[in-house]
């Protein structure tokens, strides 16, 4: 049982990216089950679209993940109440349509629970993620929800990244950051059996400042003239992580970092 994880899709070239290569890397790695973070899928590099998810749910993701940007777009209100498989993070505060925990099958019909979390650190104001995790741990359980368990975890700073992987380590296969778009260089299996990486990186453009355009954004951070961010132009980078899955126990045996094409692919 192999999980792949790809990071933030950023803008249309990312989203290109990912529908070229998906089906291709999926078929050589022998992957059972796809979950994809594009909460910046948009063309604009903020949001997604309904189209967006029927798209890639064509080309084989299983989930679709989120962060602070899912609701950038309004037509999304109406369609996370419907579908299933797109996640908002489970700790936003007040009544919030959508889920951020739900269970699929994968390719070997084992099922996979997903679970969506945003970070409180340099965030907007959400409700206490360690909280809501720990009252989740006490709720579900692999091997009785689910046979494995992936964890997004949407935020900011690397310290409340490892915070919650250390507190999901043995409970969960996969806890994967996301959000800030540079995939870090720490994959690895945890003590208790948990995959783990602080960020998994984005499939974006890395001549760039975190997919946008650079000079734009260095003009804001001058307090220069500058117009509403808007995403580099180049060659995209998809960035993820490939879990193999313990089937015994439901925790990982392996992770590998995805690294293809563009700027990165000398990392490789």
């Amino acid at each position: 049982m192999k999980i792949l994880f790809l990071g933030d899709i950023v803008g249309d070239v990312g989203f290109k990216a990912v529908k070229n290569n998906l089906p291709e890397i999926v078929k050589s790695n022998k992957i059972d089950f796809v979950c994809v973070n594009a909460e910046n899928a948009a063309s604009e590099g903020m949001g997604l679209t309904e189209n967006i998810t029927s798209e890639l749910y064509n080309i084989g993701v299983d989930v679709i993940t989120t962060g602070n940007h899912v609701w950038d777009k309004k037509e999304i209100f109406d369609l996370i109440k419907e579908e299933k498989k797109l996640l908002r993070p489970l700790n936003f505060e007040g009544d919030m349509p959508g889920n951020g925990f739900s269970i699929f099958n994968s390719k070997k019909n084992l099922r996979v629970g997903v679970l969506n979390l945003i970070g409180n650190v340099f965030m907007k104001k959400s409700n206490n993620v360690f909280q809501v995790a720990l009252e989740f741990i006490e709720k579900k359980k692999i091997n009785k929800n689910y046979d494995f368990l992936i964890v997004d975890f949407h935020a900011e700073a690397t310290s409340e990244k490892m915070a919650i992987g250390k507190l999901f380590d043995g409970f969960a296969t996969l806890v994967v950051g996301t959000h800030t778009h540079v995939p870090t260089n720490d994959a690895r299996i945890l003590k208790k059996g948990t995959a783990y990486i602080t960020d998994a990186g984005m499939c974006g453009i890395y001549d760039s400042v975190v997919g946008m355009d650079a000079n734009n954004s260095i003009n804001k951070f001058l307090k220069k003239e500058s117009s509403k961010h808007f995403p580099a132009k180049g060659h995209a980078t998809l960035s993820g992580v490939i879990v193999e899955c313990n089937l015994r126990n439901g925790l990982a045996k392996n992770i590998k970092s995805l690294i293809l094409g563009g700027d990165l692919q000398h990392i490789r």
